[in-house]
């Protein structure tokens, strides 16, 4: 990990990187080499993010907002429950029956019956409506937490929604983006995967896909200070080798269903082309760096705001 701007002192050691990775759920046949390094490495990015931030510490009341299957909740629940212990409101609208190979539901369940799980409460919910009901309107926190997946959202204004949302229920909001940067490389295939994958998505009325709104580290500071925030420290992670994200998305990107996907979704033949194009730019930087499975992942934008 390379940490730019500030290094704030360690909260987690990435010795516990692998206690924690036990916490999520694994195959019925039990942990084998390929899915404890996946969540080994999954495990030791999000503590070098919660080591950024520097500001989640034990007894901390957090809200994870968009926590999917709960790899970073683990790890928050994991730095909150230190002497005495705090609480981890993980919040995600994704059905429970979504995710492979384990649901929504399933990791979900598995991390709560575990070690942590008395310090999480998992919630089924639009972040805005979740802030936005009436049996939560008291509640604040001393962090809200949104981890890999601002892509996620529909659109910049829903972002904005959140974290006006937000203000005056929690202290601080911690982000880690892709920050559309390649310190390394190999990661330059991901750089433009994600650039094509995001084009192919602004065309489509609806998407499931991992990047549906791409914002790079300075459109999300523009809606954070249009919606009230400003920035209080922010710094560059540059992932281990071994977190396989960028593969991942570089993966269904210089796949055939990427082909067969614009066709089917892009009528203008100009369009067509140039996603094609981002395809093929993608390939070869794929191919100059010894193959698609010597892909690393970007650098990852991580900052905290403050109201202001």
């Amino acid at each position: 990990m390379s940490v730019a701007t500030h290094s704030p002192s360690a909260l987690l050691s990435l010795s516990s990187a692998s206690k924690i990775a036990s916490y999520n759920v694994q195959p019925a046949s039990g942990p084998n080499p390929i899915s404890s390094a996946i969540e080994l490495s999954q495990a030791t990015h999000r503590i070098n993010l919660v080591n950024a931030w520097g500001v989640i510490h034990p007894g901390s009341r957090i809200l994870e907002l968009g926590c999917g299957q709960g790899t970073c909740t683990a790890v928050l629940a994991e730095a909150v429950s230190q002497v005495g212990g705090g609480q981890v409101d993980a919040v995600d609208p994704a059905p429970l029956d979504y995710g492979m190979p384990f649901t929504l539901g399933e990791a979900q369940q598995h991390l709560a019956s575990g070690p942590v799980g008395k310090f999480i409460t998992f919630h089924r919910a639009d972040p805005v409506s979740f802030l936005t009901a009436p049996e939560n309107e008291d509640k604040k926190w001393d962090v809200a937490v949104l981890a890999h997946c601002i892509w996620y959202f529909a659109s910049a204004e829903e972002l904005g929604r959140i974290l006006t949302a937000l203000k005056e229920r929690a202290k601080r909001v911690c982000v880690a983006e892709y920050a559309l940067h390649a310190t390394e490389p190999a990661a330059v295939p991901h750089v433009l995967a994600v650039l094509a994958r995001a084009a192919l998505e602004a065309h489509r009325l609806t998407s499931s896909e991992n990047v549906q709104t791409l914002l790079s580290p300075a459109g999300i500071k523009e809606v954070a200070a249009g919606s009230g925030w400003k920035i209080e420290s922010e710094s560059t992670v540059v992932p281990d080798a071994e977190l396989s994200d960028g593969y991942w998305e570089m993966a269904t990107v210089v796949a055939k269903e990427f082909v067969d996907d614009v066709g089917k979704a892009i009528n203008q033949d100009k369009v067509r082309s140039l996603l094609n194009s981002a395809r093929d730019a993608t390939v070869a930087a794929a191919e100059a760096v010894g193959g698609a499975k010597k892909t690393r992942t970007m650098d990852v934008w991580v900052a905290t705001l403050v109201v202001g």
